[in-house]
């Protein structure tokens, strides 16, 4: 790979996702595409989500923020149901007015950034609906079911690429869901093994063969992405990225802080750099993530960022500890929050009177959930599956992941761990006091300082400034003017954070690009276009104006 030209960088990340690959030792799988990008580089086995569900955890990758550290920890801040019309929703978060996506600077830098196509950042425009995933404009060129690196304008544009294939969404895994496989799965149920904390029953059985399933089907995706990469002869100068936002769909793995909600693939190829077949115990959080990518694409990293590079010339030294939190999950508040090492898991539950598994009606629709729910109702749950659905649960919890993966075997209570208990109790409370977590403060009261009286702000309209001196200047007015060359022009925002567009030409489909400096105008008419957008905020009015140059 050519160290004059910044490197390509492909993102495939998948939906509600364990590990259930070949290259981390699972006979069941079918992943031969996922396991031929291990064969070339590395895997990582200790990468974990900063929540067990996705729309906090994508905001958290996308800003390289803890989601309690810029208020966007509920599940999801765009929730809509009837049933529940007292909840201080739907509102888009308005996170601190420095923190900016991450692909904004990629832009900044010169890359094409496509998404593909989910977003799901809790700062999203609103929608007709809570499923309505409109991004804010500035931080894509393209964000839609058909981008992709090869619509770019130059060939030798650098690119950061993301596809985010969603068959393996927790609604695969029931027989009547809206992705995947559904119906009988193709995976034999009697193949598969069921976690000790939930009953061995058709249900459960099913649900996970139709994850496998769908993750073969998601593989095919992962390889049809490496055959469009060898076609453009771009396969020796692309790194490329496998992950997942969170654990599978299956109670107490997705939206839990256990393992099976929070550990997540993460497998990386890089040609020239990494050997292949390598395998990482490093402790990597997926906000890590967007600041590697910057380290990698050679942008400096902002100091804000919480996450760090973990990979390349300027990765950081590895992780001691992982943070992990949990809030409103759909209709159901709680509050929850984890924090890991390469060894030991140590969770701290703030309302002990909760449920491990909190009223979440969209789980239920689930045959898994079902089946838990018959059997609790019949008195036929025994061992750790009784405990899900039983009142209450301790108020900390201990865990040896190492003897103990499924974190079964709770050691809060053990003296012979309370060295270890202490020691992470610390080191939470240590973290979550330099983040400022903002799940301390009722979501009511949140929602009022970001949108106060309960309205959303808007963003200022952009202005125009033109930069002539006196005698280039031959009319100047607030649309535009005349001028002799060179002339530039300035865009401003009067709101603090925003990130300004503009496009040239008069079409209202013309690509908005990224403004970080002042446009040069050529010479004869041109027509620029422009807006901008605080995250959080409602868009600005698009301002347009015309400049002659002659």
């Amino acid at each position: 790979m050519a160290s004059a030209q910044p490197p390509n960088i492909l993102w495939i990340s998948l939906e509600d996702t364990s590990p259930r690959f070949g290259c981390y030792g699972d006979d069941v799988a079918t992943t031969p595409n996922i396991d031929s990008i291990a064969a070339d580089g590395r895997v990582y086995t200790d990468a974990c989500a900063t929540a067990g569900v996705c729309a906090p955890s994508r905001a958290s990758v996308i800003t390289g923020c803890h989601q309690t550290a810029i208020g966007t920890h509920h599940m999801r801040t765009k929730h809509m149901n009837e049933d529940t019309p007292e909840l201080p929703t739907p509102y888009s978060s308005v996170p601190p007015h420095y923190v900016t996506a991450f692909p904004e600077f990629l832009r900044a830098a010169g890359y094409y950034c496509t998404n593909n196509s989910k977003t799901d950042y809790q700062f999203d425009n609103l929608g007709e609906s809570q499923h309505d995933f409109d991004a804010p404009v500035s931080i894509w060129d393209e964000n839609h079911e058909d981008a992709h690196w090869r619509n770019r304008p130059d060939d030798d544009q650098p690119f950061f690429a993301v596809f985010n294939p969603i068959r393996t969404h927790e609604s695969g895994m029931w027989e009547d869901g809206f992705v995947g496989v559904n119906g009988d799965p193709e995976t034999d149920p009697a193949t598969v093994d069921v976690p000790p904390y939930l009953p061995d029953t058709d249900g459960v059985r099913k649900a996970i063969a139709r994850q496998y399933d769908n993750i073969a089907r998601s593989d095919e995706e992962v390889g049809r992405l490496l055959g469009e990469l060898r076609e453009d002869g771009l396969a020796d100068d692309t790194i490329v990225f496998i992950w997942s936002d969170h654990g599978e769909g299956l109670p107490r793995a997705k939206r839990s802080l256990y393992d099976s909600g929070i550990n997540v693939p993460l497998v990386v190829r890089w040609p020239g750099k990494i050997e292949g077949g390598e395998r990482s115990q490093r402790l990597v959080s997926l906000l890590d993530l967007g600041p590697t990518v910057l380290s990698l694409a050679g942008v400096d990293i902002p100091t804000w960022m919480q996450g760090q590079p973990f990979l390349g010339p300027d990765a950081n030294d590895p992780r001691e500890y992982l943070l992990a939190a949990r809030d409103r999950i759909d209709e159901s508040y709680d509050m929850v929050r984890a924090i890991r090492t390469d060894r030991y898991k140590y969770i701290r539950n703030y309302d002990q009177t909760n449920p491990p598994l909190v009223w979440v009606p969209f789980r239920a629709r689930g045959e898994a959930m079902q089946d838990l729910l018959r059997l609790h109702a019949e008195g036929e749950l025994d061992g750790p599956a009784a405990e899900l659905l039983s009142g209450g649960r301790p108020v900390e919890e201990l865990y040896d992941l190492v003897a103990d993966p499924h974190e079964t075997n709770n050691l809060a209570d053990d003296s012979a761990h309370s060295e270890t208990l202490a020691e992470l109790r610390a080191a939470m409370d240590d973290r979550l006091d330099a983040l400022g977590d903002r799940g301390q403060l009722d979501e009511t009261q949140l929602v009022d300082q970001m949108w106060p009286g309960g309205e959303q702000p808007v963003t200022a309209t952009p202005t125009f400034v033109p930069n002539a001196p006196e005698n280039r200047m031959i009319e100047a007015t607030p649309t535009g003017g005349e001028f002799t060359a060179p002339t530039t022009v300035t865009l401003h925002c009067d709101t603090q954070g925003a990130s300004i567009v503009y496009a040239t030409g008069e079409t209202a489909d013309a690509r908005w690009k990224l403004y970080t400096t002042p446009i040069e105008l050529d010479e004869g008419e041109t027509t620029i276009r422009t807006k901008a957008i605080r995250y959080g905020y409602e868009e600005s009015d698009v301002r347009a104006a015309s400049f002659t140059v002659n």
